[in-house]
């Protein structure tokens, strides 16, 4: 069984979906023509937010505009005419409502979806009922080789799906996998609820970053600071500290100032009754759900102040060595990182030390007192490569002058953090020789519990809800799968080990997935899905209900066949409700049968054979954005759940897809879905340009060009085999020839590589031998035989094969040959993969591959003589290529002998271990031998070199393995043919006339000598 990532039912599946399924459906059309029963099936995916997220949208907009989004033109229209009016300065509600916004309905029209029925999509269960039909009808036509039996919708819409995620969860749960407990999680405050992958608008695989925040107590304030804030009675009685995030709490030891930005506008924040904290509003809003301000999810702002006024502010700082320091202004501080304050250690930081160093030297310009910034540098960390003060000394080292030296400090800090925290012992404190990496913690928690700091949390970087707001991290009780557990995550990492990933990038994205990956939140209260069993007002995250589906497709046919939502039953007979954990359990074989459940075990024998047949799941194709989350849930559940043996056997992730070496964005308009593609190309055509976009886990190209190319190459070839099979009576019969049992051969080889490339699911290398390399075969043969013909046999075994290797490809066009041109009985789909009677006789294939480069040879050399006559050089002969001309070939039976010893030197100077050369020695004893004399020695020498590293110690023996002579005298005509030569001499080399041993001097076995002149 195979199967790709059930797409999300918000719209219809564009070409990057047709990609990622083209490669699981190539390779289930291969698998069938090997002769196994090979089972694609497919799901679709409804559980999460964005459909109710959009249908919420959609009944806003229908209060706004009507049932039909009939007001809206009349709106937008009133919105024109008030732009036009130059004497109003802001804008009506009907203008804020029609401004430049994208609404849902519009997105529906570009959907194809009619006006008059947009209005039905404000029930979010009416996109489960739409779209999925709609996906069905595209894949059929793009040829998908899905059983539909099998196909379900995910939520509570399918009680029998739905079910089915209950038995997991209740499983995991009592396994101890799903536990209950404060965590800090991505949530979206207008959703009220934790954020996950797939409900956000962007920022997928964005955590929480935990930092350490800094209370420094504002001692007294600048007198600007001072001025403004005075006739703030909210502030009266209050501590007020600014805020920094840092993630290095060692160094506080070393703090001699903090940084603002001065165009920042920061805010004062009640904490509770005694504090208040400066920090910009971001951070405010974050700190608001982490449990740190008294009033949870509550920002109260006592007062603004632009960072500027802020400066010269004295405050006491944690750990510090100075009693007091001053707050300063900083060029490159973020409001979109930390709190906008940012504690200052020039010690350990390079970015602090190049700022404060320009404020030293330049304080009059930054506005300062010359005083707030006039501290010495602390020492804090001994390192064994820059001593006690790093970013001095990396500083210096990397000729930083000035803070906007950004590339060297950039450099710089990623050395210090690094040689700091692994290499770091402190020098300062109490817990001075302590290693920095052990240090660390102990000091963060002193520093906790003292109150004089606390762990803040933010996004790693910008996370967009699907609900359109700015996520923020929340500290909050909730149900989460304990990804990362020790003995869970190493069953996990057995399972990764065992498995086929098709290529190293895949393995390794996995790798670091399990390195970093721990505790996800697996419930929500908004949007679709499944009920969490044990607490109903939860509902089971996108992500969590879509881990062991593949299971589910096992018996899904059984239960409901053909019925999406489950609402017919199907050939077993089961009521949604007679599907207990129970049941599950024991179609799984995971417990005993249920003697109470109702459903005779007969019936559950008949799913359970079903289950053992089909699992484990054979091969999981997906886009590689889904393995740092779906894709390594998929194996956490699996290891959890199902014994070894059937744990996954294999994942094949795939790059995003480009088109036209764009990305693809409906905003940009460089954007095709599926079915706009079969419209323009054609189903085959698609199928042929999605095969040749690309293999790897790069970012794979779909070309316009590449496609429209498909259908002149499936409609020339139509036509080709269409003329051959009309004349076939006519085509040569009989033995064999030289040229017939090169062709036999060339495509034996081919169907090999290519095979090779489909079992491996490298389908633009199978397409390369199957189709490219397999028609420039043919060409050449059809070329060869010109005058004598082709034979019957053989153009009717290229036919067939032809039909063979493209059918998983292009199963349409395949078809119309096998059944209508060949006039074969059943589909080309359960054919066999072409299996050539012989073996490849590399001899013969050896012999033609000389031919063609002699030809090319003599070719070149003719072309080389008109150009030296063009350019006005001397030629000893005259020599006129369109009269009537001889040509003279020269062969050799041995090579010269200083190259016969230059391999001798080559070879005992070779290990065969390691695949290298010794060069020193080799050229040293190839000078002790005087062969170094002749100047084509070194040339020769690493030509040889080349070949031996590309094809092994073989290339050593250079030994023909054809007889060259009796070769070159088959192609006799060939050399006539297709050079034009009205006469051919063969000829030794060693004895040949004296007016002809200048040329046959230079002839070397597999590459002869030759003369041309004109008769």
């Amino acid at each position: 069984m195979a199967c790709m990532a059930y797409p999300y039912m918000n719209g219809r599946l564009h070409l990057g979906h047709a990609f990622t399924f083209s490669k699981v459906d190539f390779a289930v059309g291969y698998e069938r023509m090997k002769g196994k029963r090979a089972l694609l099936p497919q799901g679709f995916h409804c559980t999460g937010m964005p459909i109710k997220a959009c249908a919420d949208k959609l009944t806003r907009e229908i209060g706004m505009f009507g049932k039909n989004f009939e007001k809206f033109e009349e709106m937008q229209l009133a919105n024109q005419l008030e732009k036009t009016d130059v004497s109003k300065n802001i804008k009506s509600k009907v203008a804020a409502k029609t401004g430049n916004v994208t609404y849902q309905f519009q997105i529906m029209l570009q959907l194809g979806i009619p006006r008059e029925q947009i209005h039905k999509f404000a029930d979010p269960y009416y996109w489960t009922e739409y779209f999925p039909p709609q996906t069905i009808s595209d894949m059929t036509a793009f040829g998908a080789k899905v059983d539909w039996r099998r196909s379900f919708i995910t939520t509570d819409a399918n009680p029998y799906y739905d079910a089915f995620v209950r038995w997991q969860m209740n499983k995991l749960r009592a396994m101890q996998k799903i536990k209950f407990g404060e965590r800090y999680t991505i949530y979206s405050v207008i959703d009220q609820q934790p954020c996950m992958d797939h409900d956000r608008q962007s920022g997928e695989g964005v955590g929480p970053q935990e930092y350490t925040g800094i209370k420094m107590e504002v001692l007294e304030w600048s007198q600007q600071a001072k001025e403004a804030l005075d006739s703030v009675p909210a502030l009266q009685g209050k501590k007020v500290y600014l805020v920094a995030a840092t993630l290095r709490p060692e160094t506080m030891y070393g703090q001699t100032n903090c940084f603002v930005g001065t165009e920042i506008n920061y805010g004062i924040f009640h904490v509770n009754d005694k504090e208040a904290f400066l920090v910009t509003e971001r951070a405010a809003r974050n700190m608001a759900f982490q449990k740190i301000f008294d009033k949870e999810g509550h920002i109260e702002k006592l007062a603004e102040i632009k960072g500027d006024l802020v400066v010269g502010t004295k405050i006491k700082a944690p750990l510090s060595q100075y009693p007091a320091v001053y707050v300063l202004p900083m060029e490159n501080v973020l409001a979109t990182k930390g709190t906008g304050v940012v504690t200052s250690v020039p010690s350990d930081s390079p970015d602090d030390f190049a700022a404060l160093q320009d404020l030293k030297k330049k304080a009059a310009y930054y506005k300062i007192d010359a005083a707030w910034a006039d501290f010495d540098v602390v020492p804090v960390i001994e390192t064994p490569t820059y001593g006690n003060l790093i970013a001095p000394k990396l500083c210096e080292l990397k000729k930083i002058h000035s803070q906007k030296d950004r590339v060297q400090l950039a450099e710089a800090k990623e050395i210090a953090y690094k040689e700091g925290f692994y290499q770091g012992v402190m020098c300062i404190g109490e817990f001075s020789g302590m290693k920095v990496q052990d240090a660390k913690f102990k000091i963060k928690e002193q520093l906790i519990n003292s109150g004089e700091a606390f762990v803040y949390n933010e996004p790693e970087g910008l996370v967009m809800s699907r609900s359109g707001d700015e996520c923020v991290v929340a500290l909050m009780d909730q149900w989460y799968l304990d990804y990362g557990e020790p003995e869970w995550k190493a069953q996990t990492e057995k399972c990764l080990a065992q498995m086929e990933t098709y290529t190293n990038e895949t393995r390794h994205q996995f790798e670091q997935t399990l390195d970093w990956l721990n505790q996800w939140a697996c419930a929500r209260s908004f949007g679709l899905g499944t009920k969490l069993p044990w607490d109903t007002q939860f509902l089971v995250e996108s992500l969590s209900d879509s881990t062991i589906y593949m299971a589910y497709y096992t018996v899904a046919h059984l239960l409901h066949q053909g019925s999406l939502n489950g609402a017919v039953p199907g050939p077993a007979g089961i009521r949604a409700e007679q599907m207990t954990d129970a049941v599950w359990d024991y179609v799984f074989k995971l417990g005993p049968y249920p003697a109470d459940c109702g459903v005779a075990q007969a019936t559950l024998d008949r799913l359970r054979r079903e289950y053992e047949y089909f699992y484990p799941l054979d091969v999981r194709v997906s886009g590689k954005d889904l393995i740092p989350n779906h894709l390594t849930f998929f194996l956490y559940n699996h290891t959890a759940i199902f014994p070894e043996e059937m744990w996954p056997r294999s994942v094949r992730s795939n790059g995003h897809l480009m088109l036209d070496s764009k990305k693809m964005s409906k905003s940009t308009g460089n954007f095709m879905s599926m079915n706009d593609a079969i419209v323009k190309y054609g189903a085959d055509a698609t199928r042929f340009a999605l095969a040749d976009a690309g293999d790897s886990g790069e970012d794979a190209n779909f070309e316009d060009a590449t496609a429209n190319a498909a259908i002149l190459r499936l409609y020339t070839l139509l036509e080709w085999i269409e003329e051959q099979m009309k004349n076939v009576d006519k085509l040569r019969e009989g033995e064999l020839n030289f040229y017939d049992r090169v062709f036999e051969n060339e495509m034996r080889k081919n169907i090999g590589l290519s095979e090779k490339g489909y079992a491996a699911t490298y389908f633009r290398e199978a397409l390369k031998y199957g189709v490219f390399e397999f028609q420039t075969a043919r060409d050449y043969y059809q070329q060869a035989c010109l005058e004598k013909g082709m034979h019957k046999d053989l153009v009717l075994q290229y036919i067939e094969y032809q039909a063979l290797l493209l059918a998983p490809v292009c199963p349409h066009w395949s078809e119309h040959v096998w059944r209508n041109i060949l006039h074969k009985d059943g589909s080309v789909t359960n054919a066999a993969f072409p299996q050539p009677s012989g073996s490849v006789d590399e001899s013969l294939l050896d012999a033609s591959s000389y031919i063609r480069r002699t030809v090319k040879a003599v070719r070149d050399a003719e072309l080389n003589l008109q150009k030296k006559k063009k350019k006005g050089k001397a030629v000893e002969v005259e020599y006129k290529p369109s009269e009537p001309k001889s040509l003279k070939i020269f062969v050799s039976a041995k090579f010269p002998q200083w190259q016969e010893d230059c391999i001798a030197v080559m070879k005992s100077h070779y290990d065969q271990s390691t695949g290298k050369f010794d060069d020193v020695k080799i050229r040293a004893e190839l000078g002790a031998q005087g062969i170094l004399k002749n100047k084509k020695t070194m040339p020769f020498v690493q030509e040889q070199k080349k070949m031996v590293e590309k094809n092994g110690p073989d290339a050593f023996d250079r030994a023909l393995t054809f007889d060259e002579l009796s070769t070159l005298k088959v192609a006799e005509e060939e050399f006539k043919r297709s050079l034009g030569f009205h006469t051919v001499h063969i000829l030794k080399s060693d004895g040949c006339a004296e007016e002809d041993t200048k040329a046959a001097e230079v002839a070397v076995p597999g590459a002869p000598s030759f003369s041309f002149k004109n008769e």
